[in-house]
């Protein structure tokens, strides 16, 4: 029989994470994809991480999701991003060998318990009452299940654009699909075109690296995973080159604007703001007399290099001329120009934030099929897809992240709240709590969520415990900890740091902004001080953080309180707000298409003022009595 627990339709970023995440739950899972030799692959750029999005793999490896492991298994090069910043802004990096994380990706979703993967094409959605149940192929055949997940990625009815030639085909010359843009049409959803692009390839052998800086990774061994058997399969540390445009690529460009799909008349969907073409660059920034490029590595089993930052729609000849322009590429040989792709995608405000759409219950989207652009926000968004229609399937309440609990909240908060009208990419600049929000802590915030998903174990749960309990003894020895004025000053002499007058304890010592936790330790082994325990270096970093920070940290906790206690105060999902009276007419048009769950989700709605907010309180108190009555 073809009858499942949940469908997933689409094998990219949100679909591996949705699929594995039900699979794990228990619940018989089928995902349906095009394609399985690629599997979560690469069509753009070949890394995972970045500002804001390295600590959205770490919240998805929180909550037992696998991004995180699998790029560390087939990692070739490791950064840490604004180390020289604080710790709010630090985020992870790692170039990715693309060939060899779809096979660990393959392989991993192969050896999963409760997992089928079916090469196919999805054609329709099908639904009962207003309710999915299961989907149907392009060979009309039949599979039925309690819970569908879309995540189709930039495959709904996509073409690739180049200069003014177009392809019905979706990333890396893959069919696209009609069926389910026409099936989500039919239901009610609204469809948006949108737009994202790619930089060409060019063989590395034909490259002259001697004509670019090089770039290396730390040698520190980082890891975006919590758990440890996770170490790079290939043990390779390759550089990055970079380089610059210049003047003459930009005349090139402006001279040839007609010819792009872009400027050419030819594009219909909205591209991302934060990842423009280069024409779009050269456009916008006509001060700017260079841009910044970087030559990646895409496997060490072809002979690739990615030229980051040089996205277009321009014709092969253009693209040809513009190439030859950059520094080291004169006699470069191309294996393919870039190209622009435009696909459909739905209104996000069409969404609860459980990701389930309002318009049919037990359909859930995630991805870039909800307006968002990246591995990373695909990824977060198919791990919280798939956990709440696992949850929902089991009887248990959902799991909706807030905005001072990860990044992921803040997403699917500002997509179902706000909406999108170009391609969503997180930034640190989104998250107003985001010195919580940080690189290393995701497991403190997020592991005991995903152990009530039941994705996390009961091993990683009580090592979990076991870091909190050393964290809080770490912190009542630091406090209890003096160190006299003489051993402190004498380390401050050699590194001329400012003396203090006074015997402090290691707390208080932390709290000084150039005080770190080597120059305690620098103390600590000068004079053969000793720790009544011995910590790992997380516990340290944990601790060192919070007292360095502790002003700060305790503001952005007090300040998210107050908003937790609004978005506490729910809103029943039928409330008829024409009912509610006095409200502004923008207001009641919003929060009759939006229908927040919160007085806080509420609030955060664009066009929503205090008066409004004050109106819908004084109401749902009003039928909150006569319901006690």
């Amino acid at each position: 029989m073809n009858e499942f627990d949940v469908i997933v339709v689409g094998g990219g970023h949100a679909g591996v994470e949705a699929s594995l995440a039900t699979a794990n739950m228990g619940l018989k899972t089928l995902l349906v994809t095009g394609n399985l030799n690629m599997l979560s692959s690469m069509p753009c750029n070949p890394s995972i991480g970045g500002p804001a999005k390295g600590i959205v793999v770490r919240e998805i490896d929180a909550l037992g999701g696998y991004m995180g492991k699998n790029a560390d298994l087939c990692q070739i090069q490791r950064k840490m991003l604004n180390k020289s910043k604080g710790p709010a802004v630090w985020s992870l990096r790692f170039q990715i060998d693309k060939l060899l994380y779809v096979k660990e990706m393959k392989k991993h979703l192969e050896e999963t318990k409760n997992l089928t993967l079916l090469e196919a094409y999805v054609d329709d959605i099908l639904t009962l009452d207003n309710k999915a149940i299961g989907v149907a192929l392009e060979n009309q055949e039949k599979y039925y299940s309690k819970a569908v997940i879309i995540t189709t990625g930039t495959y709904l009815d996509s073409r690739i654009l180049v200069g003014h030639n177009t392809k019905r085909e979706g990333p890396d010359k893959q069919k696209t699909s009609k069926g389910i843009s026409s099936a989500l049409k039919r239901l009610g959803f609204e469809i948006v075109r949108l737009k994202t692009g790619t930089p060409p390839r060019i063989k590395a052998s034909t490259i002259d690296f001697s004509k670019t800086s090089i770039e290396y990774g730390d040698k520190e061994d980082w890891h975006f995973s919590f758990d440890s058997g996770y170490d790079a399969i290939l043990g390779k540390d390759l550089p990055c080159y970079l380089t610059y445009t210049n003047l003459d690529i930009h005349s090139l460009i402006l001279n040839n604007l007609d010819k792009s799909a872009m400027y050419g008349g030819i594009v219909e969907g909205v591209g991302p703001r934060y990842c423009p073409s280069i024409e779009d660059k050269v456009v916008r920034f006509k001060d700017k007399e260079r841009h910044q490029i970087f030559y990646e590595p895409e496997s060490l089993e072809i002979d690739e290099e990615y030229i980051q930052g040089f996205s277009t729609s321009m014709p092969e000849d253009v693209q040809d001329r513009m190439i030859r322009m950059l520094p080291g590429l004169k006699d470069a040989e191309v294996i393919r120009y870039a190209y622009a792709i435009e696909y459909d995608a739905i209104n996000p405000l069409d969404l609860w934030p459980t990701l389930e759409t309002k318009i049919i219950s037990s359909l859930y989207t995630a991805g870039q099929i909800n307006g968002t652009s990246g591995y990373e926000e695909a990824a977060g968004q198919g791990i919280i897809a798939g956990i709440n229609a696992g949850l929902k399937i089991m009887g248990k309440d959902p799991l909706i992240l807030k905005r001072n609990e990860a990044y992921i909240g803040v997403m699917i908060d500002d997509l179902v709240t706000k909406g999108t009208k170009e391609p969503y990419r997180l930034l640190t600049s989104r998250a107003e709590y985001r010195l919580l929000l940080r690189h290393d802590n995701a497991d403190l915030r997020l592991r005991k969520k995903g152990y009530y998903a039941g994705l996390i174990s009961d091993k990683q749960y009580n090592d979990l415990l076991f870091k909190e309990e050393m964290i809080n003894k770490c912190k009542l020895e630091f406090e209890g900890y003096k160190i006299s004025l003489k051993m402190i000053n004498d380390i401050l002499n050699i590194h001329n740091l400012t003396l203090v007058n006074e015997s402090m304890t290691i707390s208080n010592l932390l709290k000084r902004p150039e005080i770190n936790l080597d120059i305690i330790l620098e103390i600590m082994n000068k004079y053969n001080l000793a720790f009544n325990l011995e910590y790992s270096s997380d516990v340290l970093n944990q601790v060192e953080i919070f007292y360095k920070y502790d002003g700060y940290i305790n503001k952005s906790i007090e300040q998210a309180s107050k908003m937790a206690h609004y978005d506490n105060l729910e809103i029943p999902k039928d409330l008829d707000y024409d009912d509610v009276g006095n409200l502004a007419l923008e207001a009641l048009e919003k929060l009759k298409k939006i229908r927040p769950i919160s007085i806080g989700q509420a609030s955060r709605i664009s066009g929503i003022n205090p008066s409004d907010i004050s109106v819908l309180l004084v109401y749902l108190r009003k039928e909150k009595k006569k319901n006690e009555l």
